[in-house]
């Protein structure tokens, strides 16, 4: 990996539109639409974070300034793809650290200007929903009427808090939040590159952490991968990462509900809380364990026992005392019919 560059993220981020995980909808219809040269002026990437909007928008930025863009891929040829100035035809504006309508006034002003190497400028504002009222009115004029050298890509993960009339100016695309087993390809191929070896549930276990976010999961693989210095990656190892509790544990505590085995459950949430962090991640822990055993053996009180625990987040994620909580649900859990 590049010493420079920290992030698995960065170093990795996909190139083409194939390469993209989990948002096939959104890329196979840019790519359709360059392909036709049916090309809208002004777009709205909306979804949480990490989930890839951003990295769309590079690439549809640089696709349609391809001068050969063939089978959702840029040529890598062309006097577009190899020249060293495309910056200067690409704008990417943090709208959280330049919302102010000075801001929005310049990039109003450098529109009129045709692009230097490609067909066209390409202004991509991530955290649009940031900008001041003000902003947005100065953005407007130019979003409805912009000049046909110029595209528009206007990024969020709060299109709420957008005006209609800027809404309605833009093709709008939503972006899901990824699979887990996109996102596992994901770190897979990462891991691939880098020479790391990890078996397949510390690769799940990964995935995991993102929660549905790509950069969040290959952030936290930056972190394993750190500490795990060229070894083995394991669950285990993870599990010393975050505070977490191996999946048995829980499996064993469902176990001990099911067969009204108080003691028992009084021990395993002992020795769960004797080494697990977290609320949220408790919760996972246990709610998958009761859905892997439901879909086995779907019973009212494993049921009831999943409802239980399931509304049991609000309380457990700001109560001082989550061990003696958690407890007690899983002992009302165990006693139920």
């Amino acid at each position: 990996m590049n010493p420079a560059v920290k992030s698995f993220y960065r170093v990795y981020r996909p190139q083409n539109f194939d390469a993209v995980g989990g948002q096939e909808f959104v890329t196979k219809t840019l790519a359709n639409q360059i392909a036709t040269n049916k090309i809208g002026h002004a777009y709205l990437f909306c979804g949480t974070r990490g989930t890839g909007k951003t990295t769309v928008a590079k690439i549809f930025a640089r696709a349609v300034n391809c001068e050969h863009f063939h089978d959702g891929k840029v040529c890598g040829q062309c006097a577009w793809c190899k020249s060293p100035n495309q910056n200067m035809d690409i704008f990417e504006i943090d709208a959280a650290s330049n919302n102010g309508v000075d801001a929005v006034r310049d990039l109003v002003d450098s529109v009129k200007y045709p692009p230097v190497v490609g067909r066209y400028k390409v202004y991509i504002i991530d955290e649009v929903h940031m900008f001041s009222g003000s902003a947005f009115n100065a953005l407007l004029k130019t979003l409805e009427e912009p000049p046909a050298h110029v595209i528009f890509i206007l990024a969020t993960t709060e299109p709420h808090k957008l005006l209609p009339t800027v809404q309605s100016r833009c093709l709008r695309f939503n972006f899901q939040n990824v699979a887990l087993p996109d996102i596992i390809k994901v770190v897979q191929g990462v891991f691939k590159k880098e020479k790391l070896t990890a078996d397949d549930a510390a690769l799940t276990a990964i995935a995991k952490e993102g929660r549905g976010s790509v950069r969040d999961a290959l952030s936290f693989a930056d972190t394993v991968a750190a500490y795990c210095a060229g070894e083995p990656i394991t669950v285990a190892k993870i599990n010393q990462i975050v505070g977490g509790v191996d999946a048995t544990v829980f499996a064993r505590l469902v176990q001990q509900i099911t067969a009204h085995d108080a003691a028992g459950v009084r021990k395993t949430v002992a020795d769960i809380f004797a080494v697990a962090t977290g609320a949220d991640r408790l919760l996972t822990g246990v709610l998958d364990a009761i859905k892997d055993a439901y879909v086995t053996t779907p019973t009212p009180q494993l049921a009831n026992t999943l409802k239980l625990f399931a509304n049991l987040e609000p309380t457990l994620k700001y109560a001082t005392d989550p061990h003696g909580y958690f407890e007690t649900a899983a002992l009302v859990a165990c006693g139920a019919n």
